[in-house]
């Protein structure tokens, strides 16, 4: 029977999944993955911390709980100190294991190796192989192959995402060893760079199934996952920032890119309410947007996040959109042609007004 490591469905997973997948399975390991975030998810794992955690840390403690609920006795709850040198995560995500050992007094195996690339031995195979040791696998060949399988998973994926393909499609195919590329050549009146940590964008408890209600309002919606490492490196520059944080690139890079494409009409951003590295990336994000009169929409979420008034500022936030674009059409339509542009007038009029009557 193969050994089991149990990987919650939360923080690292949404970034570094296809590459754990392939990773762990070319060893023998099967993966038991905790059940999708739910309410009971969010409380459960509150109930453990103090009310000023922030929520992915809530609602990471709660797939925890989760995996134990499932008989899982080896869990991986790994400590990302530093992607790259001097460049480094929150205390939070540093700090996992110790967080989870001391909240959770529970009899299970915690696979904790420790990623600091701005110190010596705690580089990438010195991770996998603590990853691995208590399977008894320290053939350090073998891990190095199993590396090559793990990467092939997750460049699929990201081969993927940046031609467009949702995250979740992507996913899926790379998990099944497939690659698919987009060929949505769907014209949307609207388009809009949905910006925030994958941990926020991709539970679709946290950011509310936010990508469908983009798509039933008919505007098509993009993410740093669609962008080269290179293209979020200059948007960080852009906005006069030097790289701190890991995860500026999802944030503060996608935004100073978005921001300047003329062809995106709006960015909404999504934070975790009393997220430190978050308020500081948001205020240049902001400050960014006023200076290139590009409409920014911040949705700050919690546990107690209701749905009803999350839609409600998404569906005025694109009604505005429609507005806006609609007027900007009329200015620069010379009165010769204007005929010619009434159809697609129209077509953004009657999306705005399918919003206003909650259609």
């Amino acid at each position: 029977m193969a050994q089991q490591l149990g990987i919650p469905r939360a923080m690292s997973y949404h970034n570094f999944y296809p590459f754990w997948y392939g990773f762990f399975n070319f060893l023998g390991i099967e993966i038991v993955l905790s059940d999708f975030t739910t309410k009971q998810t969010m409380s459960k794992g509150a109930a453990f911390v103090v009310s000023e955690t922030c929520l992915p840390i809530k609602i990471y403690v709660g797939h925890v709980l989760n995996l134990l609920d499932k008989g899982v006795d080896k869990i991986f709850v790994p400590s990302l100190q530093s992607v790259a040198h001097k460049i480094y995560n929150c205390s939070k995500i540093r700090g996992l294991p110790d967080l989870i050992r001391n909240v959770l007094k529970k009899d299970f195996t915690m696979i904790e190796p420790t990623l600091d690339k701005s110190e010596k031995g705690h580089g990438l195979y010195d991770f996998l192989m603590d990853a691995v040791a208590p399977f008894n696998i320290t053939d350090k060949e073998l891990i190095k192959k199993a590396s090559k399988e793990g990467w092939k998973v997750m460049n699929n994926f990201q081969v993927m995402t940046r031609s467009g393909l949702p995250h979740k499609e992507a996913l899926k195919n790379a998990l099944a060893d497939k690659v698919v590329i987009s060929n949505n050549n769907k014209s949307y009146p609207i388009k809009i760079a949905v910006v925030g940590h994958a941990y926020n964008l991709f539970d679709e408890r946290v950011s509310m199934k936010i990508f469908d209600k983009l798509d039933a309002l008919d505007v098509q919606s993009v993410t740093a996952e669609n962008l080269t490492f290179e293209q979020t490196t200059e948007g960080i520059m852009s906005l006069g920032s030097n790289i701190y944080w890991a995860n500026e690139h999802e944030m503060t890079g996608a935004a100073g890119h978005f921001i300047q494409d003329n062809s995106i009409d709006g960015v909404i951003t999504i934070t975790a309410f009393g997220c430190g590295p978050d308020s500081l990336m948001i205020e240049k994000i902001a400050r960014f947007a006023k200076q290139y009169s590009k409409p920014h929409l911040n949705l700050t979420v919690d546990e107690q996040t209701g749905e009803a008034g999350f839609v409600t500022r998404i569906e005025a936030f694109v009604d505005m959109l429609y507005r806006k674009k609609c007027v900007n059409i009329m200015k620069n339509v010379d009165i010769t042609e204007e005929e010619n542009f009434k159809p697609n007038v129209q077509n953004i009029e009657t999306q705005s007004q399918k919003i206003y009557k909650g259609v």
